[in-house]
């Protein structure tokens, strides 16, 4: 019995260690950047240059007349979304039935979209009805460094939950031991590294360019194209390095995810009964019906040449990946599941009468 505690108070000193460590390389990344800042600001004082230290955003700028409007359609889709992602998690944590790996990525995902849209969103919302629309040069780095942070770790978590189905589906009396705790835990500390590193790499090498001329955004968040528009100069290779850390983050997984699915097609169209064939399929629709939405905007956003970016474009598709997508992805994978909704109808049951 000493021997279980010893092993469980190590592991857990462990665990805790290794969140110490990402966390003291997340604050050192920042007091690096916001050092930088400050010796650009000294550099351009000591030159009598003016550097830019705020952003302003002009995201919604040609819909003056209709910004409250956007606020009073928003604010509601906005807590819909964080109250359905908070029922997700809570069901999955309190049903034991729903403590599978297919479920336990499913809670990672809501977690990672809560954190996703509380990035972006509150601040929107907020200058919606602000007069002066501005954000300070290093809160621009780290919305940016976040929200490419959780995007990144959200790509690679889709092809861990095509793994998932994988397995689930082509090898299911192995499942258990395949998709055990502490792999489906690597899975997703694998999937956080990637984004952690792509993030610290991209938002680097954004925010050591000189801004000097312009600090207005044509957007409503500090994304990668607006940010580099406005900067004073930039080599055609740093251009070039953040376009291929792009294509690295969206294809790498996408073709994981592809080869998952070839080989679920190809299991499934071997099964004999077409009741068998509809119930595997089943249990991998809401998964390709978002990796289908987030690949789709992301591909458009990031996956395309400099010549044809477009303001207005970018902002109404940034609109549907910021607060639409994180609103349908919890109903595409809750509402049209079963299982789910007979959990949440028994956690509810005992929420509202308790066992004694």
């Amino acid at each position: 019995m000493l021997r279980g505690f010893i092993v469980i108070t190590i592991s857990q000193c462990i665990r805790i260690s290794r969140h110490h460590i990402v966390y003291l390389k997340y604050v050192q990344f920042f007091v690096k950047l916001e050092k930088v800042s400050k010796s650009k600001v000294l550099s351009m004082e000591r030159g009598n240059g003016t550097l830019v230290t705020e952003f302003v955003f002009l995201g919604f700028s040609s819909l003056a007349g209709l910004q409250r409007l956007l606020f009073v359609a928003f604010l509601p889709l906005y807590l819909f979304t964080l109250g359905t992602n908070a029922i997700i998690v809570s069901t999955i944590v309190l049903d034991r039935a729903l403590h599978t790996p297919m479920y336990f990525f499913l809670a990672v995902l809501s977690c990672s979209e809560t954190c996703y849209t509380f990035v972006i969103v509150p601040k929107m919302l907020v200058d919606l009805l602000a007069q002066k629309k501005t954000i300070s040069f290093l809160g621009c780095a780290i919305q940016m460094f976040t929200f490419l942070f959780l995007g990144c770790s959200h790509s690679f978590l889709l092809a861990a939950m095509g793994y998932d189905r994988y397995v689930a589906i082509c090898n299911p009396l192995r499942y258990t031991e395949l998709m055990g705790h502490g792999v489906c835990v690597g899975l997703v500390a694998a999937a956080c590294a990637c984004g952690f590193t792509i993030a610290q790499i991209i938002t680097s090498m954004v925010f050591h360019l000189p801004f000097r001329a312009s600090n207005q955004l044509r957007h409503y968040f500090c994304d990668i194209a607006p940010v580099l528009a406005v900067a004073s100069h930039h080599s055609r290779l740093s251009q070039l390095v953040i376009f291929m850390i792009g294509v690295f983050v969206l294809v790498v997984p996408l073709l994981l995810i592809l080869i998952s699915y070839i080989r679920i097609i190809s299991a499934i169209l071997k099964i004999p009964s077409s009741t068998g064939r509809y119930k595997a399929f089943s249990t991998c629709a809401s998964h390709l019906i978002v990796v289908t939405v987030h690949y789709g905007c992301a591909s458009f956003i990031y996956l395309r040449p400099k010549s044809s970016y477009s303001s207005s474009q970018d902002t109404l598709i940034s609109v549907s990946y910021t607060i639409l997508t994180p609103l349908f992805n919890p109903m595409i994978y809750s509402l049209r599941n079963q299982e789910f909704k007979s959990a949440l109808r028994r956690v509810m049951g005992h929420t509202s009468y308790p066992i004694n």
